[in-house]
């Protein structure tokens, strides 16, 4: 079965739109990965200033294989010449979770 990753960033109020329009910015970059099958950015609605980037894999290979090519090359930025951005998230956890059971709707 497939591998769950949920990247958990910690997020002051004032850097919520640039985290967003920093994810939107980069729509589509990870679709074409080999082994990706699904993403999500879920904003906190209450309580926390935690988003979570729910990221969906085939396989723990396919992850790793993301994380150090095109992963690696999104967040260098450009180069030494390149306008360093200050960090929307002021932390980040990894989380990883195997799917042991999974349901869609009903088709009918």
């Amino acid at each position: 079965m497939s591998v769950v990753k949920i990247n958990v960033l910690t997020v002051p109020e004032e850097q919520r739109e640039v985290l967003e329009k920093r994810f939107a910015s980069r729509a589509g970059a990870v679709e074409g990965s080999d082994g990706f099958e699904w993403f999500e950015l879920l904003r906190p609605v209450e309580g926390t200033d935690q988003y979570l980037v729910y990221t969906r894999w085939r396989s723990e290979a396919d992850f790793q294989a993301w994380m150090e090519g095109p992963m690696k090359a999104a967040h260098q930025h450009g180069g030494e010449d390149a306008p360093k951005q200050k960090p929307a998230a002021s932390g980040s956890t990894l989380w990883s979770f195997e799917v042991v059971q999974q349901a869609a709707p009903k088709q009918g």
